[in-house]
């Protein structure tokens, strides 16, 4: 990507997958703005996030205020609270490129797939926004822990899936940045099988008693994942 990093609103950033990818970001040079409802919370995550990068790179907002000010926003609520989400924030959205990490999971079985309606929770988030906004999933098969090795790739590919291909592209950029092997996996529609991956993968975690069981695509070197 041209020009200095895009800042980056993580709206549920306060959470353990939200506070993991703005950590990301912020260690990769992006500005980061975590997006929370709760002011006192997101300052205090802001803190130690920053305390961890040993510069400001990191600050707070309301949902709202956040991802009007950035360029890219990244949705990483629990799925229960994406739909309400997505209504406070339509209104600054339009012309932005959000990529929506959420999950179906639907306790207490969340390691059974239950996807929703139409198939794709990400894909519905598209419908709802409509073509003003440019809807990307990726990260529903990285583990928050491992996002926050800083010095290690997570050892997990993050599948990428969108309508638009420019935006598509614009995510792979950024997943390769923070240090991450990113793949295009297609239209919107085929982040079901993403979404649904990760009930297999808590299962796996269960199973073998691993923590963080992730995705590796065989067969394809990482000069072609680039294109």
């Amino acid at each position: 990507m041209e020009g200095p990093p895009p800042l980056i609103a993580v709206v549920g950033g306060t959470g353990a997958e939200g506070s993991a990818l703005a950590l990301r970001f912020g260690n990769a040079g992006h500005p980061v703005v975590i997006g929370t409802r709760d002011p006192a919370k997101g300052a205090r995550v802001a803190a130690e996030l920053n305390a961890v990068l040993g510069r400001e790179a990191v600050r707070c907002a309301e949902n709202s205020e956040a991802a009007k000010a950035a360029e890219i926003v990244i949705l990483t609520v629990p799925y229960q609270a994406q739909a309400a989400t997505l209504a406070e924030l339509a209104p600054v959205l339009r012309d932005k490129i959000l990529i929506d990490a959420t999950v179906p999971l639907v306790p207490p079985k969340v390691s059974n797939i239950q996807l929703p309606p139409g198939g794709s929770a990400v894909a519905a988030a598209q419908r709802t926004l409509g073509d003003a906004v440019r809807v990307v999933s990726a990260f529903q098969n990285v583990a928050a822990h491992k996002l926050r090795e800083l010095a290690s790739d997570a050892d997990c590919d993050v599948l990428v899936c969108a309508d638009d291909a420019a935006a598509r592209r614009t995510a792979l950029e950024l997943i390769a940045g923070i240090g991450l092997r990113g793949i295009d996996a297609g239209p919107i529609c085929n982040s079901a099988a993403a979404e649904a991956l990760t009930s297999i993968l808590i299962f796996l975690n269960r199973k073998y008693k691993v923590q963080g069981s992730g995705l590796r695509i065989t067969g394809l070197s990482d000069s072609a994942a680039e294109r």
